[in-house]
């Protein structure tokens, strides 16, 4: 009798947390990633503090978080429309340079002593665009540079980056206000993104155009959109987001406020419990193996929203710093856990060619809640005060998670999204004319199983819509009624095509499902047309 083979040993989960450090080209895009987090905070950390010296108002101070955040919620979409067309190198280059631009202006604006409040929401609104360009195309291609099993801890490693800047950030930036002034913060920031430039610039990926050429921009927002709302999985995630945010947003949004009425309050109160934050969130990072391994992503955001909503209520209403401290902590650990969950599910539930475009729509749920939420639980503060508004944030917060998750859930299984070159793009002996193209394909079914056949193929309608098709029937013969015809209209030959480089493995599996259904003798007969004529033309 053999011996059984050894059962392979785990690496220690400290280190399968690191894993993706392995990969020479992430160590380098998570430096980069570091160091425009750090400029991120310093600059949000400047502008909060600024702005309690132009107009120390809660609302005034709640808008700074607005006008940074607004930005990915208006232009997430195109920006990610843009990174998946474009050559994400390049792209992400022009963004950082953007950011340095904007950076420069504000320094100079400070030393000319011209800025003003309405001024200064409007540059950090101007720094949020390269944010709301940034995000997309970084989200996009870190599933490029590691295996997809270590994707979840490469986006942990991403949060820790985040994290790690929310500590160093704020340090920096509250030393040198203290020190030189706010103006020398933004000069940092500029020469940080510079750095990012070149090291982007440096790195040496191939970009491979799509031989049908690059998809037409505003045909790749609607495909986007599209893919989006024919996904149900990703519709419950963008939901979770965008209320979490909504919740958690008004401690970041009314931290400075909540710093200055402590005992003995002041830029280096807020400085601290900003660095706390991130403290908790590394440590919560290195402990998320272990937490997917015993934990369903559901029972993680909610345990998750419940922690963040504890720690708001603690920092909202303790009178010192040493009590808000271990507070802050625990949000740190509870936002990274629920945040970096939601992002593995949003990324594991996206094909590559839409990538960008997902994640885009992810952040905007992201940002678009947070920017609400700072706004409304900023004019809570007005209306109340300060410590009332996160109060109630907090326990409006976990209210509002507990109800969606009983109310919304994800339907069904996890798709298989790798690409599957299974069918090859139809070729025509001369080039179509312009003009829709009409999919017809022949189906015949027993009838008695013809509702089952029906609620498969809104699965197919789902499939086709997500790949990019304008629209999609199923015809029914009055006549026989085991007589199927799937209709499906495409933009033009070129998007037609361009669905067949978009077929994944569950696309293929799908069919199969379908084919199982198909009683004739030879196969489903495919017909193309294109429609010569639109019935709204004028003759």
């Amino acid at each position: 009798m053999s011996e059984p083979s050894p059962v392979p040993r785990r690496p220690p989960l400290g280190l399968a947390a690191l894993a993706p450090f392995e990969h020479a080209v992430f160590r380098l895009l998570w430096l980069t990633w570091l160091m425009a987090n750090v400029s991120m905070w310093m600059n949000d950390v400047a502008a909060a503090w600024l702005m309690t010296t132009l107009a120390p108002s809660p609302v005034w101070v709640a808008l700074v978080q607005t006008a940074a955040t607004l930005p990915v919620f208006l232009l997430g979409l195109p920006s990610g429309a843009l990174a998946d067309t474009l050559d994400r190198r390049r792209y992400f280059l022009g963004t950082q340079l953007w950011i340095a631009a904007v950076a420069l202006t504000i320094c100079g604006v400070l030393l000319l002593d011209a800025m003003t409040p309405a001024l200064l929401l409007a540059l950090v609104f101007a720094n949020g665009i390269g944010l709301a360009m940034r995000w997309p195309v970084f989200a996009a291609i870190v599933p490029e540079l590691v295996p997809r099993q270590q994707l979840p801890q490469a986006l942990a490693l991403n949060g820790v980056s985040m994290n790690a800047s929310r500590i160093i950030g704020p340090l920096l930036a509250g030393a040198i206000i203290a020190a030189l002034g706010s103006a020398w913060v933004f000069l940092l920031n500029a020469a940080l993104a510079c750095a990012s430039a070149v090291i982007i610039w440096r790195w040496r990926r191939e970009h491979t155009p799509s031989p049908l050429g690059r998809e037409p921009f505003f045909s790749a927002l609607r495909v986007g959109w599209q893919y989006v709302a024919q996904s149900p999985r990703l519709r419950v995630v963008y939901l979770h987001i965008a209320l979490f945010f909504f919740h958690s947003t008004a401690l970041m949004a009314l931290l400075p406020l909540l710093a200055l009425r402590m005992e003995g309050g002041n830029a280096a109160t807020f400085t601290v419990l900003l660095a706390t934050m991130g403290s908790g969130a590394i440590v919560s990072a290195m402990l998320l193996p272990r937490l997917r391994q015993q934990f369903s992503r559901d029972r993680v955001v909610w345990w998750g929203s419940a922690l963040q909503s504890l720690a708001m209520a603690i920092v909202a209403f303790v009178p010192s710093l040493v009590a808000a401290v271990p507070a802050m902590f625990l949000a740190g650990m509870a936002w990274i856990a629920t945040a970096n969950s939601l992002s593995v599910s949003a990324q594991m539930s996206l094909p590559d060619w839409v990538r960008a475009r997902g994640m885009a729509m992810y952040q905007m749920a992201l940002m678009g809640g947070a920017a609400a939420g700072a706004a409304f639980w900023g004019h809570v503060a007005g209306w109340t005060d300060v410590h009332w508004s996160v109060g109630l944030a907090a326990l409006s917060g976990i209210g509002a998670v507990t109800l969606a998750q009983r109310l919304v859930r994800e339907r069904g299984l996890i798709e298989d999204l790798t690409p599957a070159k299974a069918w090859s793009p139809p070729s025509a002996d001369t080039e179509p004319p312009p003009g829709r193209v009409v999919v017809c394909i022949d189906y015949r079914i027993d009838p008695a199983r013809a509702d089952d056949f029906r609620a498969l193929m809104q699965e197919s309608r789902r499939s086709r819509l997500r790949m990019g098709a304008l629209d999609w029937e199923l015809w029914q013969d009055i006549a026989e009624p085991g007589h199927f015809v799937e209709r499906i209209t495409d933009e033009n030959w070129t998007e037609h095509r361009r669905r067949f480089d978009r077929v994944t493995a569950s696309d293929v599996a799908l069919r199969e499902r379908k084919l199982a259904f198909h009683v004739g003798e030879e196969p489903p007969v495919v017909t193309r047309y294109v429609i010569a004529q639109s019935p709204h033309a004028k003759p």
